[in-house]
């Protein structure tokens, strides 16, 4: 009976003694360090210009919409004043085409009428000379030439009204088209010209803080060039970057508790949203001899479950991650 009970001691003391090896022996957790990250706009002109005003300095917070910057451009003020010149041009020279002067109508008006008398006189010129020839009192010659006065008078008539009936018309299909088209080419030159003036006053993209400021009073600056950038400081997120041998099948929506050293070793919960991978550049090279493989780097993203005090972009995070079992 004690050879059994010494028996199950030794063997209760060899597997404690075996789980106290293998305690000892576990590696620790991997620490992975990455840090608290927010989106970041860089604000610049979509036309050249001078700063003439500046709203905003590095370190103010910003609401969406508020006007940082004023820029100036008086080539882009003098063509706009142009543009509205040619643009009034053109309209009027469309009044014009699409309208006739009612002193014009009246005038071929009166010309019809002139060819209309014409027209009757020579009429009856001619009837009283084929009257006269069938008498033989007068020669064949004076008829002929009241028929040639006759003919020439109706064509004088057609020609009057054809002038009549163009001055009602107004100008012609292809004439009204160009017209219009000018028109319709120099607004939208203004059109494009005042949205440009317009693009002149900067306006905040996003609710932030203002990180950078470049922009000096009575500077130039071309399109493009930023002027402030702006963080999004309210929504901030984790980065972390994980080697794909590390992943153990993490994915998005999965929690982590991420310890913050700036706000007194705070731990804060997050879910991962993003996992990318990252370009070749961080590509972990194997050595060929140990028959290992090469592997990718992976960036990982958390976003806070909950707001958090005092977060900031550029603060350190620490994640421990355990070591996938070989």
């Amino acid at each position: 009976m004690v050879s059994k009970l010494g028996a199950a001691l030794g063997v209760a003391s060899i597997a404690g003694l075996a789980g106290l090896l293998w305690f000892a022996t576990r590696p620790p957790p991997l620490v992975v360090q990455g840090e608290v990250s927010a989106d970041r706009v860089d604000v610049s002109p979509r036309v050249s210009g001078r700063v003439a005003q500046l709203n905003a300095d590095v370190g103010d917070t910003v609401k969406q919409g508020t006007v940082i910057a004023q820029l100036e451009s008086p080539q882009l003020v003098a063509a706009t004043l142009a543009t509205q010149a040619a643009l009034a041009v053109a309209r009027a020279d469309l009044d014009r085409v699409n309208s006739t002067r009612p002193e014009v109508i009246e005038a071929h008006k009166a010309e019809v009428r002139a060819a209309d008398a014409d027209v009757v006189l020579y009429l009856s010129d001619k009837d009283r000379q084929s009257k006269l020839a069938e008498t033989n009192a007068v020669p064949q010659a004076r008829l002929e030439q009241s028929s040639r006065n006759l003919e020439s008078a109706l064509r004088a008539r057609e020609a009057a009204q054809a002038n009549l009936d163009l001055a009602v018309a107004g100008a012609s299909k292809e004439e009204r088209a160009l017209a219009v088209t000018k028109v319709e080419q120099a607004e939208a030159t203004l059109n494009q010209q005042q949205t440009d003036v317009k693009e002149l006053t900067l306006l905040a993209p996003i609710d932030g803080q203002v990180t950078t400021r470049i922009a000096e009073l009575g500077e130039n600056f071309s399109a493009g060039a930023p002027l402030y950038s702006i963080v999004d400081i309210a929504h901030p997120w984790f980065t972390f970057n994980l080697r794909e041998d590390l992943l153990k099948g993490l994915k998005v929506g999965d929690s982590l508790s991420v310890l913050v050293p700036a706000l007194k070793n705070a731990t804060v919960n997050a879910r991962v949203t993003v996992i990318n991978a990252q370009g070749q550049y961080a590509t972990w090279r194997a050595t060929r001899a140990t028959g290992d493989f090469d592997l990718r780097t992976f960036e990982v993203r958390a976003e806070p479950v909950d707001p958090t005090d005092g977060l900031r972009p550029g603060m350190s995070a620490i994640l421990s991650w355990s070591r996938p079992e070989r």
